[in-house]
């Protein structure tokens, strides 16, 4: 089994005094002081019914998790932890969407194990890597929603519980048990159509039409530098690109509502590694932070 790539990042360190914090934590600090800890998901606070970890990884002895039933989508109120309107992580900022419903994106997923496995999540719920669960950076807490994998069709329904992933190019951090149903424990990541579900009576509805599902394909991935309502600027900035990387760059004119943007994109890339790599290029350069596009 893979060791899954460390996406489900910590933004506190010094993890070696983790037990001394959790314990003034629990002794000092009054709900609300606690509930900014937890915004930054799972890996904000150590050992809680495990044994601290150093390294993620899968479970040693896997069970078989083709047995764990999707999460069933039920109306709850919201956490009383990780849905503040905003919140920091390595000094960028978040918002938290003041409403799930309708929600659809599409990006590359990775997945968290052992290392968080019992340890608090950002809704203040234990992280069971046998639950169907996932960490989102802002959809509110809880959200449930239907994931599927673009190259192999195979959908899970989770319960959005935690706060996650901050590692760019990354949408979602699902746990192991739903990783794994998805295909994606190996190569630790995989490309994901992500839509929540409303849970409100009469019916469970995802945020699409029955004809508009994702279908198992050959799905290409993109880098979105930008979009300009005037063209000029779109051509200047691909002119720039030009002289960085060789990989293919084009303006994609999109027309909406009465009006045209020009997109910037490279691609399509080889997979999440050439999307990764050149990524870490374009923001050592001082380019913005490109969005990962998935058609």
């Amino acid at each position: 089994m893979a060791v899954p790539r460390t996406d489900h990042e910590s933004p506190i360190r010094g993890a070696s005094n983790a037990r001394g914090r959790l314990r003034s934590l629990r002794n000092s600090l009054v709900p609300a002081a606690l509930s900014g800890l937890l915004l930054c998901g799972c890996s904000s606070l150590s050992g809680i019914g495990s044994p601290f970890a150093r390294s993620d990884s899968a479970p040693r002895h896997p069970i078989d998790v083709s047995r764990i039933p999707d999460a069933v989508p039920r109306v709850e109120e919201r956490s009383k932890y990780g849905n503040p309107p905003y919140y920091t992580v390595n000094s960028r900022r978040y918002k938290v969407l003041d409403d799930h419903r309708g929600y659809v994106e599409r990006g590359i997923a990775s997945w968290y194990g052992t290392k968080f496995h019992g340890r608090r999540t950002s809704s203040g719920e234990p992280y069971n890597m046998y639950a169907m669960t996932a960490a989102h950076r802002s959809l509110p807490l809880p959200t449930y929603a239907e994931v599927t994998n673009l190259e192999n069709g195979r959908s899970v329904t989770v319960k959005i519980n935690d706060r996650g992933p901050f590692r760019e190019n990354r949408i979602l951090d699902l746990s192991y048990a739903a990783a794994y149903r998805l295909g994606i424990t190996e190569t630790g990541t995989g490309l994901v159509e992500i839509r929540a579900i409303d849970p409100t009576p009469p019916a469970h509805q995802t945020a699409s039409t029955p004809d508009s599902r994702p279908v198992a394909g050959n799905p290409q991935i993109y880098l979105q530098l930008g979009a300009f309502s005037e063209r000029d600027n779109a051509e200047r900035l691909l002119t720039r690109l030009r002289g960085i990387t060789p990989t293919q760059i084009h303006v994609d004119p999109i027309h909406a509502s009465g009006s045209t943007l020009y997109r910037v994109r490279l691609g399509p890339l080889a997979g999440v590694d050439e999307a990764d790599r050149l990524s870490k290029r374009l923001l050592d350069l001082g380019i913005d932070p490109p969005r990962v596009v998935i058609n």
